[in-house]
């Protein structure tokens, strides 16, 4: 039974794993079918015309003749569909082969179940990007929805490595900076995820200023307006220039923000070994994300930096749920040399 149980933490160790790198697969094929305008290649879901292969212009055009066929376009969606289906099916896997370890001591069963959730949600959200036709706020929670599946993922890899390793040590909470950091980096992914469903990528011309003032002219009720009119086709957006130039804004002071509590949190830490070499990763991330979407600004957003700044969203949240993890490891050890230290000491004393 015990090897039994061993065999299978190591199948679930490599799954999680393989699980973590397709998710990230999974955002940068969204990410790209976003940026080719291929989010609404296909009108239904979850097929396309009707169909489960991207049919031909002759089907497409009796099934809906409003809406031509882009092959293109169309066959970018369904991949997206096809490879975000399998991750479900990777999901589910993970989740039954789990079942049997359910009730082991420091297997993450809840962790599993919370994946299988947010998985089915981020489904919906997929389904209710197409039928809402591009809507900023589902697009947005889409987004959020595949970075929360993939950290999701990667906490489930790590805790089931050291549930295999067999380490029970209660973890460190956190500190308000950590949580500060952990709300910094979601405000500021959902600020990037507003700026992308919106358009507002190239709003601001120019670097460090907007449109060659420091405090350009903004609309900042409209640009935040959650409660835009469902029905419209989002595609390329429907805001006013002064709106998206507030969102684009608002997306910089965020990157400010979150660099401020990076550096406080790399300062407070930089002296524990255990954890600063991750912050440091972390912050190192940070500027060369900084870096992408000034550049993004600069050359108008080309296709593969847009890309990058992407990539880097996801890096920059891998990298600060592994210093996070690290933080945690450092507290087990450093419970665990107290706990020796003061046995020593009482031995002594007897």
């Amino acid at each position: 039974m015990i090897h039994s149980d061993k065999h299978r933490l190591r199948l679930l160790v490599a799954l999680s794993l393989a699980g973590t790198l397709l998710t990230m697969l999974v955002i940068l094929v969204g990410a790209w079918t976003r940026l080719v305008d291929a989010g609404l290649g296909c009108p239904d879901w979850p097929g396309c015309y009707g169909r489960l292969l991207v049919p031909d212009s002759e089907h497409a055009a009796l099934r809906h003749p409003d809406v031509p066929l882009d092959p293109f376009k169309a066959w970018v969606e369904m991949g997206h569909r096809y490879v975000a289906s399998f991750l479900g099916l990777l999901v589910i896997g993970t989740l039954l082969l789990g079942w049997p370890l359910r009730r082991r001591e420091g297997y993450p069963w809840k962790v599993s179940v919370a994946l299988l959730v947010v998985i089915l949600i981020q489904g919906a959200f997929g389904a209710f990007t197409v039928t809402l036709k591009l809507w900023p706020q589902v697009v947005t929670l889409h987004l959020l929805g595949g970075l929360s599946v993939l950290m999701l993922f990667f906490w489930l890899h790590l805790r089931i490595r050291r549930s295999a390793k067999g380490v029970l040590a209660s973890p460190r909470k956190p500190s308000l900076l950590w949580l500060l950091a952990g709300v910094a980096l979601v405000l500021q992914l959902a600020l990037g995820g507003w700026v992308t469903s919106n358009y507002a990528g190239i709003a601001c011309q120019g670097f460090p200023t907007c449109n060659t003032q420091w405090w350009p002219e903004m609309d900042l009720s409209e640009g935040f307006h959650l409660t835009q009119t469902v029905g419209p086709n989002y595609l390329h957006g429907q805001l006013h220039a002064d709106a998206r130039t507030a969102i684009h804004v608002v997306h910089r002071l965020g990157a400010l923000l979150l660099g401020i509590v990076l550096l406080a949190l790399w300062c407070r830490h930089r002296r524990q070994s255990e954890v600063v070499g991750a912050l440091s990763m972390v912050v190192l991330l940070y500027v060369l994300q900084a870096g992408l979407g000034v550049a993004n600004v600069l050359l108008w957003l080309p296709l593969w930096l847009a890309l990058l700044h992407t990539a880097g969203a996801v890096l920059l949240c891998l990298g600060l749920g592994w210093a996070w993890w690290r933080y945690r490891y450092m507290s087990e050890r450093s419970h665990a040399v107290q706990a020796l230290d003061g046995k020593a000491l009482y031995v002594q004393a007897r």
